[in-house]
Protein backbone atom coordinates (compact mmCIF):
# COMPACT_ATOMS: atom_id res chain seq x y z
CA UNK A 1 0.00 0.00 0.00
CA UNK A 2 1.20 3.88 -0.79
CA UNK A 3 2.50 5.62 1.98
CA UNK A 4 -1.08 7.61 3.36
CA UNK A 5 0.89 11.00 4.05
CA UNK A 6 0.27 12.36 0.15
CA UNK A 7 -3.32 11.73 1.78
CA UNK A 8 -3.64 13.00 5.26
CA UNK A 9 -0.47 15.38 5.54
CA UNK A 10 1.17 18.87 4.88
CA UNK A 11 -0.78 21.16 2.71
CA UNK A 12 -3.78 18.77 1.62
CA UNK A 13 -4.78 18.19 5.29
CA UNK A 14 -6.11 21.87 5.01
CA UNK A 15 -9.24 20.27 3.08
CA UNK A 16 -11.63 22.08 1.42
CA UNK A 17 -13.89 23.84 4.29
CA UNK A 18 -17.64 24.79 4.73
CA UNK A 19 -18.49 26.91 7.51
CA UNK A 20 -15.16 26.67 8.56
CA UNK A 21 -15.62 22.92 8.82
CA UNK A 22 -12.77 20.47 6.95
CA UNK A 23 -15.23 18.49 4.34
CA UNK A 24 -13.91 15.24 2.57
CA UNK A 25 -15.92 13.89 -0.38
CA UNK A 26 -15.49 10.59 -0.96
CA UNK A 27 -17.10 8.59 -4.18
CA UNK A 28 -18.05 4.80 -3.64
CA UNK A 29 -17.17 3.32 -7.13
CA UNK A 30 -16.32 -0.25 -6.21
CA UNK A 31 -19.59 -2.02 -6.92
CA UNK A 32 -20.32 -5.22 -9.67
CA UNK A 33 -23.42 -3.83 -10.79
CA UNK A 34 -24.32 -7.31 -11.38
CA UNK A 35 -28.25 -6.06 -12.01
CA UNK A 36 -27.37 -4.46 -15.36
CA UNK A 37 -26.35 -8.11 -16.67
CA UNK A 38 -23.52 -7.94 -19.78
CA UNK A 39 -23.39 -4.12 -19.55
CA UNK A 40 -20.90 -4.31 -16.46
CA UNK A 41 -19.17 -7.37 -17.57
CA UNK A 42 -15.75 -6.61 -17.76
CA UNK A 43 -16.57 -2.64 -16.79
CA UNK A 44 -17.28 -0.71 -13.96
CA UNK A 45 -20.29 0.59 -13.66
CA UNK A 46 -19.25 3.96 -13.05
CA UNK A 47 -17.99 3.84 -16.34
CA UNK A 48 -20.78 3.28 -18.27
CA UNK A 49 -21.31 5.68 -20.79
CA UNK A 50 -24.45 8.09 -20.08
CA UNK A 51 -26.51 10.09 -22.36
CA UNK A 52 -23.43 9.51 -25.32
CA UNK A 53 -20.77 11.01 -24.12
CA UNK A 54 -20.61 11.14 -20.66
CA UNK A 55 -19.96 8.72 -17.94
CA UNK A 56 -22.14 7.84 -14.65
CA UNK A 57 -19.08 9.03 -12.35
CA UNK A 58 -19.29 12.53 -14.11
CA UNK A 59 -22.49 13.38 -12.52
CA UNK A 60 -21.03 13.11 -8.72
CA UNK A 61 -17.61 14.56 -10.02
CA UNK A 62 -19.34 17.59 -11.56
CA UNK A 63 -21.17 17.81 -8.56
CA UNK A 64 -17.78 18.43 -6.24
CA UNK A 65 -16.15 20.98 -8.33
CA UNK A 66 -19.24 22.92 -8.77
CA UNK A 67 -20.32 23.20 -4.92
CA UNK A 68 -16.28 24.15 -4.19
CA UNK A 69 -15.31 20.87 -3.50
CA UNK A 70 -11.74 20.12 -4.17
CA UNK A 71 -10.58 17.17 -2.17
CA UNK A 72 -12.58 14.28 -3.58
CA UNK A 73 -11.22 10.24 -2.85
CA UNK A 74 -12.80 7.55 -5.39
CA UNK A 75 -13.27 4.18 -4.07
CA UNK A 76 -12.35 1.54 -6.21
CA UNK A 77 -12.78 -2.47 -6.67
CA UNK A 78 -14.03 -3.65 -10.06
CA UNK A 79 -12.30 -3.34 -12.96
CA UNK A 80 -10.81 -0.73 -12.25
CA UNK A 81 -8.70 -0.35 -15.07
CA UNK A 82 -12.18 0.85 -16.99
CA UNK A 83 -12.29 3.99 -14.64
CA UNK A 84 -9.04 4.96 -14.27
CA UNK A 85 -8.57 5.77 -17.85
CA UNK A 86 -11.69 7.72 -17.41
CA UNK A 87 -10.44 9.66 -14.20
CA UNK A 88 -7.50 10.93 -16.36
CA UNK A 89 -5.86 12.10 -12.46
CA UNK A 90 -8.86 14.50 -12.51
CA UNK A 91 -8.25 16.61 -15.28
CA UNK A 92 -11.46 17.14 -16.86
CA UNK A 93 -12.99 18.20 -13.70
CA UNK A 94 -9.60 20.64 -12.25
CA UNK A 95 -9.43 18.30 -9.52
CA UNK A 96 -5.52 17.18 -10.81
CA UNK A 97 -4.28 19.46 -8.21
CA UNK A 98 -0.40 19.26 -6.17
CA UNK A 99 -2.14 19.31 -2.85
CA UNK A 100 -5.68 17.42 -2.83
CA UNK A 101 -7.43 17.44 -5.79
CA UNK A 102 -8.65 13.79 -6.80
CA UNK A 103 -7.18 10.67 -4.84
CA UNK A 104 -7.76 7.08 -5.96
CA UNK A 105 -8.00 4.89 -3.58
CA UNK A 106 -7.97 0.76 -5.11
CA UNK A 107 -8.19 -2.13 -3.20
CA UNK A 108 -5.14 -2.42 -0.61
CA UNK A 109 -3.77 -5.08 1.79
CA UNK A 110 -3.65 -3.25 5.00
CA UNK A 111 -1.01 -3.72 7.77
CA UNK A 112 -1.64 -6.91 9.82
CA UNK A 113 -4.97 -7.54 7.91
CA UNK A 114 -5.52 -9.44 5.42
CA UNK A 115 -6.59 -7.67 2.41
CA UNK A 116 -9.95 -8.20 0.80
CA UNK A 117 -12.93 -6.25 -1.29
CA UNK A 118 -15.26 -4.92 0.74
CA UNK A 119 -19.10 -6.39 1.83
CA UNK A 120 -20.83 -3.38 0.78
CA UNK A 121 -21.18 0.26 0.96
CA UNK A 122 -20.44 0.87 4.70
CA UNK A 123 -17.74 -1.99 4.74
CA UNK A 124 -15.83 0.32 2.68
CA UNK A 125 -15.44 2.52 4.49
CA UNK A 126 -14.58 0.74 7.54
CA UNK A 127 -11.91 -0.72 5.48
CA UNK A 128 -10.53 2.57 4.77
CA UNK A 129 -11.24 4.12 8.13
CA UNK A 130 -7.55 4.63 8.81
CA UNK A 131 -7.03 6.96 5.68
CA UNK A 132 -10.14 8.76 6.83
CA UNK A 133 -9.15 9.49 10.66
CA UNK A 134 -5.61 10.44 9.97
CA UNK A 135 -7.13 12.67 7.07
CA UNK A 136 -9.56 13.88 9.85
CA UNK A 137 -12.71 15.24 8.32
CA UNK A 138 -15.31 17.80 10.39
CA UNK A 139 -17.74 16.24 7.77
CA UNK A 140 -17.85 13.13 5.03
CA UNK A 141 -19.75 13.48 2.15
CA UNK A 142 -20.23 10.01 1.01
CA UNK A 143 -21.21 9.66 -2.41
CA UNK A 144 -22.58 6.65 -5.47
CA UNK A 145 -21.14 6.82 -8.39
CA UNK A 146 -23.93 5.38 -10.57
CA UNK A 147 -27.08 7.96 -9.90
CA UNK A 148 -28.47 10.99 -12.52
CA UNK A 149 -28.75 13.92 -10.83
CA UNK A 150 -27.00 17.63 -9.91
CA UNK A 151 -27.05 19.16 -6.70
CA UNK A 152 -25.28 21.99 -4.89
CA UNK A 153 -23.68 19.72 -1.62
CA UNK A 154 -23.18 23.10 0.26
CA UNK A 155 -26.27 23.85 1.54
CA UNK A 156 -26.88 19.98 2.16
CA UNK A 157 -23.62 20.34 4.51
CA UNK A 158 -24.62 23.73 5.85
CA UNK A 159 -27.71 21.90 7.33
CA UNK A 160 -26.12 19.21 8.58
CA UNK A 161 -23.79 21.50 10.57
CA UNK A 162 -26.50 23.70 12.44
CA UNK A 163 -28.52 20.90 13.41
CA UNK A 164 -25.59 18.91 14.67
CA UNK A 165 -26.57 15.79 13.12
CA UNK A 166 -24.53 12.33 13.19
CA UNK A 167 -25.92 11.70 9.48
CA UNK A 168 -28.10 13.79 6.78
CA UNK A 169 -29.52 11.55 4.41
CA UNK A 170 -30.37 13.30 1.25
CA UNK A 171 -34.10 12.15 -0.03
CA UNK A 172 -36.19 12.18 -2.84
CA UNK A 173 -39.90 11.19 -3.29
CA UNK A 174 -40.67 8.39 -5.85
CA UNK A 175 -43.94 9.22 -8.01
CA UNK A 176 -46.91 7.01 -6.64
CA UNK A 177 -46.66 3.24 -7.90
CA UNK A 178 -42.63 3.53 -8.38
CA UNK A 179 -41.21 0.08 -6.57
CA UNK A 180 -39.58 1.54 -3.62
CA UNK A 181 -38.23 -1.11 -2.19
CA UNK A 182 -35.20 -1.22 -4.08
CA UNK A 183 -34.07 1.42 -1.50
CA UNK A 184 -33.93 2.57 2.04
CA UNK A 185 -37.50 4.02 2.79
CA UNK A 186 -37.61 6.92 5.48
CA UNK A 187 -40.09 8.51 7.96
CA UNK A 188 -39.31 12.43 8.59
CA UNK A 189 -40.70 14.11 11.14
CA UNK A 190 -41.93 18.24 11.17
CA UNK A 191 -38.08 18.76 12.37
CA UNK A 192 -36.72 16.83 9.42
CA UNK A 193 -35.69 14.10 11.89
CA UNK A 194 -35.71 10.77 10.42
CA UNK A 195 -38.08 8.74 12.82
CA UNK A 196 -38.19 5.55 10.84
CA UNK A 197 -35.42 3.94 8.27
CA UNK A 198 -36.33 0.46 6.31
CA UNK A 199 -33.65 -0.78 4.06
CA UNK A 200 -35.43 -2.08 0.83
CA UNK A 201 -38.86 -3.58 2.68
CA UNK A 202 -40.65 -5.52 1.24
CA UNK A 203 -43.89 -4.06 2.06
CA UNK A 204 -43.18 0.10 1.96
CA UNK A 205 -44.43 2.38 4.16
CA UNK A 206 -43.87 5.60 1.76
CA UNK A 207 -42.37 6.39 -1.30
CA UNK A 208 -39.25 8.68 0.38
CA UNK A 209 -36.43 7.39 -0.08
CA UNK A 210 -32.31 7.57 0.32
CA UNK A 211 -30.41 8.55 -2.66
CA UNK A 212 -27.31 7.67 -1.47
CA UNK A 213 -26.17 10.89 -0.82
CA UNK A 214 -24.89 10.74 3.06
CA UNK A 215 -23.30 13.97 5.35
CA UNK A 216 -21.83 12.14 7.93
CA UNK A 217 -20.37 13.74 11.24
CA UNK A 218 -16.47 12.85 10.57
CA UNK A 219 -15.98 11.66 14.31
CA UNK A 220 -18.99 10.35 15.21
CA UNK A 221 -19.03 8.33 11.83
CA UNK A 222 -15.79 6.65 12.89
CA UNK A 223 -16.25 5.87 16.39
CA UNK A 224 -19.73 4.22 15.31
CA UNK A 225 -17.77 2.45 12.64
CA UNK A 226 -15.67 0.49 15.10
CA UNK A 227 -18.46 0.06 17.38
CA UNK A 228 -20.32 -1.63 15.16
CA UNK A 229 -17.17 -3.79 13.54
CA UNK A 230 -17.01 -5.45 17.48
CA UNK A 231 -20.45 -6.53 17.36
CA UNK A 232 -21.51 -7.52 13.85
CA UNK A 233 -17.50 -8.90 12.76
CA UNK A 234 -15.21 -9.06 10.03
CA UNK A 235 -18.25 -7.47 7.54
CA UNK A 236 -20.81 -4.66 8.21
CA UNK A 237 -22.80 -4.41 4.71
CA UNK A 238 -24.33 -1.90 3.55
CA UNK A 239 -25.26 1.50 5.01
CA UNK A 240 -28.81 0.64 5.82
CA UNK A 241 -27.76 -2.79 7.48
CA UNK A 242 -26.61 -1.37 10.31
CA UNK A 243 -25.04 1.80 10.35
CA UNK A 244 -28.29 4.28 9.42
CA UNK A 245 -30.23 2.52 11.62
CA UNK A 246 -27.72 2.88 14.64
CA UNK A 247 -27.91 6.77 13.71
CA UNK A 248 -31.68 6.72 13.44
CA UNK A 249 -32.19 4.99 16.97
CA UNK A 250 -29.99 7.78 18.61
CA UNK A 251 -32.17 10.50 17.13
CA UNK A 252 -28.98 11.70 15.34
CA UNK A 253 -30.29 11.42 11.38
CA UNK A 254 -31.47 14.11 9.66
CA UNK A 255 -33.14 14.67 5.77
CA UNK A 256 -33.08 16.86 3.90
CA UNK A 257 -34.66 16.73 -0.09
CA UNK A 258 -32.98 16.43 -3.31
CA UNK A 259 -35.65 19.13 -4.94
CA UNK A 260 -35.02 17.80 -8.35
CA UNK A 261 -34.32 15.14 -10.74
CA UNK A 262 -32.77 12.04 -9.43
CA UNK A 263 -32.66 8.08 -11.31
CA UNK A 264 -30.57 4.97 -10.27
CA UNK A 265 -29.77 3.31 -12.95
CA UNK A 266 -28.59 0.23 -11.70
CA UNK A 267 -31.08 -1.55 -14.01
CA UNK A 268 -31.19 -2.07 -17.46
CA UNK A 269 -34.68 -0.55 -17.68
CA UNK A 270 -33.67 2.51 -15.66
CA UNK A 271 -30.91 2.71 -17.80
CA UNK A 272 -33.06 3.07 -20.80
CA UNK A 273 -35.66 5.26 -19.10
CA UNK A 274 -32.88 7.68 -17.90
CA UNK A 275 -32.13 8.37 -21.71
CA UNK A 276 -35.76 8.61 -22.81
CA UNK A 277 -35.76 11.51 -19.61
CA UNK A 278 -33.00 13.18 -21.42
CA UNK A 279 -34.33 13.15 -24.79
CA UNK A 280 -38.02 14.04 -23.87
CA UNK A 281 -36.35 17.25 -21.45
CA UNK A 282 -37.24 15.60 -18.15
CA UNK A 283 -33.90 15.01 -16.80
CA UNK A 284 -31.40 17.17 -15.77
CA UNK A 285 -29.79 19.68 -18.09
CA UNK A 286 -26.70 18.59 -19.01
CA UNK A 287 -25.25 21.44 -20.74
CA UNK A 288 -26.25 23.86 -18.14
CA UNK A 289 -23.84 26.75 -18.42
CA UNK A 290 -24.26 27.68 -14.60
CA UNK A 291 -23.57 23.50 -13.99
CA UNK A 292 -22.36 21.80 -16.94
CA UNK A 293 -21.83 17.95 -16.40
CA UNK A 294 -18.06 17.73 -16.86
CA UNK A 295 -16.17 14.80 -18.42
CA UNK A 296 -13.27 13.77 -20.22
CA UNK A 297 -13.79 12.70 -23.95
CA UNK A 298 -11.20 11.57 -27.40
CA UNK A 299 -11.66 13.85 -29.88
CA UNK A 300 -13.26 12.79 -32.91
CA UNK A 301 -15.15 14.20 -35.81
CA UNK A 302 -18.04 15.80 -35.73
CA UNK A 303 -21.24 13.40 -36.55
CA UNK A 304 -22.08 12.93 -40.20
CA UNK A 305 -25.51 12.75 -41.30
CA UNK A 306 -26.05 11.42 -45.27
CA UNK A 307 -28.42 12.25 -47.88
CA UNK A 308 -31.27 10.63 -47.18
CA UNK A 309 -30.56 10.07 -43.68
CA UNK A 310 -33.46 11.05 -40.98
CA UNK A 311 -33.27 11.81 -37.71
CA UNK A 312 -35.60 12.62 -35.04
CA UNK A 313 -36.21 13.55 -31.39
CA UNK A 314 -32.42 12.16 -30.77
CA UNK A 315 -28.68 12.61 -29.42
CA UNK A 316 -26.25 11.98 -31.94
CA UNK A 317 -22.57 12.34 -30.66
CA UNK A 318 -19.47 12.96 -32.28
CA UNK A 319 -17.96 10.72 -34.63
CA UNK A 320 -21.27 8.82 -35.67
CA UNK A 321 -22.41 8.47 -39.50
CA UNK A 322 -26.25 8.35 -39.83
CA UNK A 323 -27.07 6.71 -43.63
CA UNK A 324 -30.66 4.91 -42.18
CA UNK A 325 -33.19 6.75 -40.08
CA UNK A 326 -32.94 7.35 -36.36
CA UNK A 327 -36.00 8.13 -33.50
CA UNK A 328 -36.34 8.62 -30.23
CA UNK A 329 -32.60 7.32 -30.04
CA UNK A 330 -29.29 8.55 -27.89
CA UNK A 331 -25.93 7.10 -30.19
CA UNK A 332 -22.72 7.61 -28.44
CA UNK A 333 -19.75 8.24 -29.92
CA UNK A 334 -18.68 6.61 -33.52
CA UNK A 335 -22.07 4.61 -34.15
CA UNK A 336 -22.85 4.06 -37.58
CA UNK A 337 -26.11 3.32 -39.05
CA UNK A 338 -26.09 2.48 -42.66
CA UNK A 339 -28.75 3.34 -45.23
CA UNK A 340 -31.90 1.13 -44.96
CA UNK A 341 -31.33 0.57 -41.34
CA UNK A 342 -33.50 1.76 -38.46
CA UNK A 343 -32.79 2.86 -35.10
CA UNK A 344 -35.92 3.67 -32.69
CA UNK A 345 -36.16 3.95 -29.03
CA UNK A 346 -32.79 2.54 -28.23
CA UNK A 347 -29.52 3.76 -26.46
CA UNK A 348 -26.50 2.89 -28.49
CA UNK A 349 -23.33 2.65 -26.77
CA UNK A 350 -19.72 3.28 -28.45
CA UNK A 351 -18.73 2.50 -31.60
CA UNK A 352 -21.87 0.10 -32.87
CA UNK A 353 -22.60 -0.58 -36.58
CA UNK A 354 -25.92 -1.07 -37.73
CA UNK A 355 -26.16 -2.93 -40.95
CA UNK A 356 -28.58 -2.07 -43.79
CA UNK A 357 -31.79 -3.79 -43.28
CA UNK A 358 -31.52 -4.25 -39.53
CA UNK A 359 -33.82 -3.13 -37.42
CA UNK A 360 -33.47 -1.92 -33.85
CA UNK A 361 -36.06 -1.15 -31.05
CA UNK A 362 -35.93 -1.18 -27.88
CA UNK A 363 -32.82 -1.99 -27.32
CA UNK A 364 -29.47 -1.18 -25.37
CA UNK A 365 -26.46 -1.96 -27.79
CA UNK A 366 -22.74 -2.51 -26.12
CA UNK A 367 -19.91 -0.84 -27.16
CA UNK A 368 -18.58 -2.36 -30.65
CA UNK A 369 -21.44 -4.41 -31.27
CA UNK A 370 -21.85 -5.23 -35.13
CA UNK A 371 -25.68 -5.96 -35.82
CA UNK A 372 -25.92 -7.61 -39.33
CA UNK A 373 -28.68 -8.38 -41.72
CA UNK A 374 -27.76 -12.16 -41.83
CA UNK A 375 -28.36 -13.16 -38.44
CA UNK A 376 -31.27 -15.65 -39.52
CA UNK A 377 -33.86 -16.29 -37.84
CA UNK A 378 -32.36 -17.61 -34.18
CA UNK A 379 -33.84 -17.26 -31.47
CA UNK A 380 -30.84 -15.22 -29.84
CA UNK A 381 -29.24 -12.62 -31.53
CA UNK A 382 -25.37 -13.08 -32.51
CA UNK A 383 -23.09 -10.29 -31.81
CA UNK A 384 -19.94 -10.06 -33.82
CA UNK A 385 -16.83 -8.51 -31.14
CA UNK A 386 -18.84 -7.50 -27.97
CA UNK A 387 -21.94 -7.73 -26.05
CA UNK A 388 -25.44 -6.26 -26.00
CA UNK A 389 -28.09 -6.76 -23.83
CA UNK A 390 -31.27 -6.17 -26.16
CA UNK A 391 -35.26 -6.32 -25.61
CA UNK A 392 -36.17 -6.05 -28.99
CA UNK A 393 -34.32 -6.74 -32.64
CA UNK A 394 -36.52 -6.78 -35.54
CA UNK A 395 -34.51 -7.61 -38.69
CA UNK A 396 -37.02 -7.48 -42.07
CA UNK A 397 -39.90 -7.73 -40.17
CA UNK A 398 -39.38 -10.75 -38.42
CA UNK A 399 -38.19 -10.48 -34.77
CA UNK A 400 -35.05 -11.69 -33.42
CA UNK A 401 -34.31 -12.28 -29.69
CA UNK A 402 -34.61 -11.83 -27.02
CA UNK A 403 -30.68 -11.33 -27.28
CA UNK A 404 -28.34 -13.19 -24.39
CA UNK A 405 -28.48 -11.87 -20.87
Amino acid sequence: MASSRSLSSGPSARGTRVQGQKVLAIILAGGKGERLGVLTQGRAKPALTFAGTYRLIDFALSNCVHSGLSDVWVVEEYELHTLNDHLSNGRPWDLDRTHGGLQVLPPFSDAGEEGRFAHGNADALYLHRRLIRQYAPDVLLVLSADHVYTLDYRPVIQSHLERGAGVTLVTTSLPEGEDASRFGVVTVDGAGRVTDFAYKPEQPNGQTVTTEIFVYDGPKLLALLEELHEKAGDHLGDFGHELLPAFVERGEAYAADLGGYWLDVGLPEAYWQAHQDVLQGHSVTLDNPEWPILSSSIPRMPARIDDGARVSGSLVSYGCRIGGTVKRSVLAPGVTVEAGAVVEDSVLLRDVTVRAGVKVRHAIIDEEAQIDAHVGGSQKLTVVGARAHVQQVVKGGEEVGPGPE
